[in-house]
């Protein structure tokens, strides 16, 4: 269930009270450990639940801090009885989630979302996994948590940046879905001093039903559910180009550079109106960083998205849009216009 609230200090206490755990486990990493764990106050108290705090970043959602988390619940005595809260960005509860998923073959998970990105899309649906071999997401599993609770009042510790990389998420949830969401998610201010709290958690309710109902109707993506991939295919492989650079780029930005190009090939191959790849490609540049590659860096881009988990062999398959709303899941894209649509994204983001 995932539960949208004002007071998650009062959520989580009655939460705690209601359910009963043999051990409770609180997951962090550096920067929410910091940040955000303060604000939960008295909810979080008790002094026998046991705290581990892992490294920030997302190049530290690897093995080894999944084996350091499982060493501790293993040492504490945890059972499949036991609770896992996993406090944090996307980081935080993927590598929570897929932890909690394995060990013991499963114990139970609450995901405590603190940036956009991981209240809209990470934290929610289900998803677990972490990085392999210089691959996003190359390891994990489908387990959902028990719940999710998402309360926009962690926002106002998140930079302009890592607001942002949420913010692509709820773009795409927005070209999935249909007009009214996408032109509401386009027309908010990101940029203003002092976000609009309640307008966003009201975007953010929004969005996350958006990915309720695709992840009911197919849980575990064999079919509808490649949606929430859209960006992600050309997203994921510039993400992955930039940890071997050793200079890595937030994952929505990646997937907000990813978007660009794949409402271009939407455009070529699905009549996607022209209208809407100017306004997210417009929207893109006022916002985001550029992502730098030039022509000898194509190459290893295609060669990265052959790795993508919806591939067949080494089919790469697209989700493009032949409109907002109308997805078409499976696309073959060739070769050429893969690197076409690079061409299209450096003369319009540079």
């Amino acid at each position: 269930m995932v539960i949208i609230t004002k007071n998650i200090i009062s959520e989580l206490s009655s939460y705690l009270s209601s359910h009963k755990h043999d051990k409770i486990f609180v997951l962090t990493d550096a920067n929410t450990c910091d940040k955000c764990l303060p604000l939960l106050g008295a909810a979080l108290t008790e002094n026998d639940y046991i705290y581990i705090t892992i490294k920030a970043g997302d190049m530290h959602k690897d093995l080894k801090q999944v084996s350091a988390i499982w060493d501790v619940l293993s040492k504490s005595g945890a059972s499949r009885n036991s609770l896992l809260i996993n406090i944090g960005g996307g980081m935080v509860t993927d590598l929570g989630g897929f932890a909690g998923a394995t060990f013991k073959r499963g114990l139970h998970n609450l995901n405590i979302p603190t940036t956009l990105m991981a209240s809209v899309d990470a934290a929610v649906g289900g998803k677990t996994g972490i990085n392999f071999n210089g691959l996003k997401n190359e390891i994990g599993s489908f387990y959902q948590p028990d719940d999710v609770m998402i309360d926009c009042t962690f926002l106002k510790t998140l930079n302009r940046d890592n607001l942002l990389s949420g913010y692509a998420e709820m773009i795409k949830h927005g070209l999935i879905s249909n007009r009214i969401s996408f032109d509401e998610v386009l027309a908010f201010d990101v940029e203003q001093k002092e976000i609009d709290i309640e307008k966003l958690n009201n975007l953010v309710s929004t969005s996350v039903a958006i990915k309720e109902r695709i992840v009911e109707e197919d849980p575990r993506e064999m079919g509808i559910r490649k949606a929430l991939n859209f960006g992600h295919t050309t997203g994921h492989a510039f993400e992955s180009l930039s940890f071997s650079r050793n200079h890595p780029i937030l994952h929505g930005h990646a997937v907000a550079a990813g978007m660009v190009c794949e409402l271009y090939l939407s455009h070529k191959l699905c009549n996607m109106p022209v209208q809407i790849l100017r306004r997210v490609t417009n929207f893109t540049k006022e916002h985001y960083p550029s992502f730098t590659f030039n022509c000898d860096d194509y190459d290893t881009i295609y060669e990265l998205m052959t790795h993508d988990k919806k591939n067949e062999g080494r089919r790469i398959n697209f989700t493009l849009l032949g409109n907002i709303g109308d997805i078409r899941i499976n696309q073959e894209v060739s070769k050429e216009l893969a690197l076409e649509s690079f061409d299209f994204y450096r003369e319009n983001l540079y």
